[in-house]
């Protein structure tokens, strides 16, 4: 009986480390983890031991997986594997029950976890700040703090962000601004889904003190998944101006917002930009646009640096146009 008893440990033992992802490596290294992803010629492998290691994938002899991932040989089109198995120096083998398919490691452009279902819940957002002290002949201070979060469960996601801006010379405030916005995505299809948002910005020093927006329109959602994701959405709004001298304006618009993040070198660094460009139905403004385009690089798993260029126009509005380019430098979390 203990005999037995340690035969099924010994077995069990055994089997345990299959359940890892393995690399192999031309010069012979043996790596276990797990998989995240591949993307720009590197694969991320997370070690229990190491953390998470970018691995150079022409370094790479074959490799196998337990998980089920999506293997792209292009741009475009993917094969859904429920498990990758070594193969012959320069191959792997994708494994679909009674159909496995063995591929040129050189033909692999992207390996990722697959979409979860959309019955899945998925959060995840970011934090930047940059601040900018200056003591001299002159004395400055530069706060810029804003962060962006989705969650998504079922059909429904939910979307909210907000910034907060103060620049001050020689205690003399020039800028002082905050915004909020929130958005409810409801997905009719796995593409496309109908948005409905509120958005808020207050302006202690331009002439346009206040600006309070809702809209609602149809989105399509061209990609999201572990590299990163795109949206474009159409909104009919109604905006309200308040001037600082109490005068206020209304007016409907169209607009088009866009929403762009692409991850690249194994994750290490991400591209984005988002906006939204609008065009008035009726008179008080000629065209407005808010946009921001950047880059992060991860630091660590949760810390990154950032560069980012932010854009904020309306033309046409009562005395004097808004026209503000604002270009920052700082740290932030991700998650």
């Amino acid at each position: 009986m203990y005999s037995r008893s340690l035969l099924c440990l010994l077995t069990a033992l055994s089997a345990a480390p299959a359940f890892a992802d393995t690399v192999w490596m031309k010069n012979g290294d043996r790596l276990s983890g797990k998989i995240r992803v591949f993307d720009g010629g590197k694969l991320l492998l997370e070690t229990p031991y190491g953390g998470s290691i970018s691995l150079d994938w022409k370094q790479v002899q074959t490799l196998e997986s337990d998980q089920e991932l999506l293997v792209k040989q292009d741009a475009y089109s993917g094969e859904k594997a429920k498990s990758l198995k070594a193969a012959e120096p320069g191959k792997v083998t994708l494994a679909n029950g009674d159909a496995p398919k063995t591929v040129d490691l050189a033909s692999v452009q992207q390996i990722m976890k697959p979409k979860p279902l959309v019955e899945d819940f998925i959060w995840k957002g970011n934090v930047d700040v940059a601040m900018d002290y200056k003591r001299a002949e002159t004395d400055s201070d530069d706060y810029d703090i804003d962060f962006k979060t989705t969650a998504r469960h079922g059909r429904w996601r939910h979307n909210a962000e907000g910034e907060y801006n103060r620049e001050s010379k020689d205690d003399v405030t020039t800028t002082d601004n905050w915004s909020a916005e929130y958005a409810l995505d409801r997905f009719i299809t796995e593409k496309w889904f109908w948005q409905g948002r509120m958005e808020y910005k207050r302006d202690r020093i331009e002439d346009l003190s206040r600006q309070r927006t809702v809209g609602t329109g149809p989105g399509y959602q061209f990609w999201d998944d572990e590299l990163g994701a795109f949206s474009l959405g159409s909104l009919i709004n109604r905006t309200d101006f308040e001037y600082q001298d109490g005068a206020k304006d209304n007016f409907y618009s169209a607009a088009v917002k866009w929403d762009y993040t692409r991850y690249l070198i194994g994750k290490n660094v991400q591209l984005f930009t988002n906006g939204e460009f609008a065009k008035p139905l009726g008179g008080v403004a000629d065209y407005a646009l808010d946009a921001e385009v950047g880059l992060r690089y991860k630091v660590t798993e949760w810390a990154s640096l950032n560069l980012k260029a932010e854009k904020d126009i309306i033309t046409g509005t009562r005395d004097s146009d808004l026209d503000k380019t604002r270009y920052t430098a700082g740290f932030g979390v991700t998650w």
